[in-house]
């Protein structure tokens, strides 16, 4: 201890948990907004990601808290089931994520396509956008993205006629969009600590309170405690629902596939010590199973705030921790003063959140490693905007092991004609799957009459049922068109299993 002050470590630590509570007290209420909760309920995620996760987190610098990339998920659970069924889902999911990291998969949800969890954050932050947009205005968002887009014309109409929203709402939403962007673009080097966000929210608050307008602001409890909501033993007894059951593991998936590869973006963000993968799981999943027990959005390792805790300086786990303690202690002393907040503020910090979340350039990037790459990040991306967020994910699956099954079974079919008449050769390199049955047939039909066809395997790694049944057949009938097979039945039969041995 007596060197971790005499090194300077405790004030490196200071103003790297600083920083980070300024960029976590506006996010940690507006996801809560965004996910249908009200704002103490992602407090309280982001004291207990500091205090209680970081203490015993893998990634001594990586911080924990409610994250834009499960606010999709939220809504529709609290719409489709209520606030209710919100606590014992991401109680399960914690234990689900304790079990994981005990068993030592931490690893394995790492095993995620690079392009399908960039799809997977482009969609969410079409999703938000689409949502708060919305807010924005003081309108009440939609249930679907797509639904969003379409009826945001006809709110727009309505809060300028007056009707339904508010055009002040707009002015201070718009307001904080255009001081993030201006202050990312001419922040001084010596304020880069400050972030646009807080500026944005503390200007248009002190705008709002002194014109006086009228637009919808924060509803925090006096009490924090007020906002707990222990799940009941029905609460509890509903998660034998297969669609809770479902929503429980779409939760500890995607919250630990996104925290592990944050994860892995802070270990190259500095030279210190290395994530432990599985240690942070299973505090991931204790961190989890408390917001379950206190009613609270799920969490994760969420990249901007960690980002922000290692620029800023921060050497130790003790940053994430005293990050936590400012926002107990400023959500428990001055909730007087964020009742103030505007909620437009926070949906434009959460619009200009979800758009830099839709990286364009990330088309460019994964094409390098093929265009196949490229292309899942954008199917991944639409389908998570036309349907749910669970059945994006999945067809991003679907199409990334459809596009590994196709380079695993590449096949080098070549037909050779022999000098001598009526004598030809096939040769097969590669691996003959189902995939290339196809090629394999339109080969075996250019075969002319009358001719002795020579099968040569010797580069082949593997066959399977499909083409091997597809060489049979055609062996059987090719008397009927004067053809012979020639072919060392054993030793293909040896390739069914991938074995390559001597004839």
């Amino acid at each position: 201890m007596q060197r971790y002050f005499s090194q300077g470590l405790f004030g490196r630590d200071l103003l790297g948990s600083v920083v980070v509570f300024l960029v976590a007290l506006p996010l940690c209420m507006g996801i809560a907004i965004a996910s249908g909760m009200p704002p103490a309920a992602g407090l309280i995620t982001g004291i207990v990601g500091g205090v209680m996760v970081g203490a015993i987190a893998g990634s001594p610098l990586q911080v924990s808290g409610p994250a834009a990339g499960l606010a999709v998920l939220v809504f529709e659970l609290v719409r489709e089931h209520g606030v209710a069924a919100l606590g014992p889902v991401v109680l399960l999911a914690g234990l689900i994520q304790i079990a994981a990291g005990v068993c030592r998969a931490g690893v394995w949800f790492r095993m995620c396509s690079p392009a399908v969890v960039a799809g997977m954050l482009s969609g969410i932050g079409v999703l938000i956008v689409a949502s708060q947009m919305h807010v924005l205005m003081d309108a009440v968002p939609k249930a679907r993205g797509l639904e969003n887009f379409a009826a945001w014309p006809g709110a727009l109409v309505d809060a300028l006629q007056g009707e339904n929203g508010s055009v002040a709402a707009l002015g201070v939403g718009v307001g904080t969009i255009a001081i993030m962007l201006a202050w990312d673009k001419l922040r001084p080097a010596k304020l880069r600590f400050l972030p646009g966000a807080l500026l944005a929210v503390v200007t248009l608050t002190v705008a709002v309170q002194v014109m006086k307008l009228s637009v919808k602001t924060v509803d925090v409890p006096s009490n924090l405690m007020a906002a707990v909501a222990v799940p009941s033993w029905s609460g509890l007894a509903g998660l034998l629902e297969p669609s809770l059951l479902i929503a429980a593991l779409t939760f500890a998936f995607i919250a630990s596939a996104e925290t592990l590869l944050s994860a892995a973006a802070v270990d190259r963000m500095h030279d210190g010590a290395r994530t432990r993968y599985d240690r942070e799981l299973t505090a991931q999943g204790v961190g989890n199973m408390l917001c379950g027990l206190l009613g609270a959005l799920p969490m994760t390792g969420v990249i901007v705030r960690s980002a922000a805790n290692v620029q800023a300086g921060s050497a130790t786990r003790m940053a994430t921790i005293m990050h936590g303690a400012w926002l107990l202690v400023f959500a428990a002393l001055l909730p007087w003063l964020m009742r103030m907040t505007p909620v437009a503020c926070l949906a434009g910090i959460l619009v200009y959140t979800g758009i830099k979340m839709v990286n364009f350039k990330q088309v460019k990037v994964l094409a390098q490693y093929g265009k196949g790459t490229a292309w899942i990040y954008v199917a991944t991306t639409l389908a998570i905007v036309a349907t749910d967020l669970l059945a994006g994910v999945l067809v991003g699956f679907a199409l990334s092991l459809f596009r590994l099954a196709l380079h695993s079974s590449r096949l080098k079919v070549n037909l050779h004609q022999h000098d001598e008449p009526g004598n030809a050769s096939l040769r097969l390199e590669g691996s003959a799957t189902f995939l290339r049955v196809p090629s394999v047939a339109r080969t075996l039909e250019r075969v002319p009459p009358n001719t002795r066809l020579q099968l040569v395997v010797d580069r082949l790694h593997h066959v399977d049922q499909a083409c091997l049944e597809l060489l049979r057949e055609w062996g059987r009938n090719a008397s009927s068109r004067g053809c012979e097979l020639v072919v060392d039945w054993q030793q293909l039969d040896q390739r069914v299993e991938g074995v390559r041995r001597a004839a």
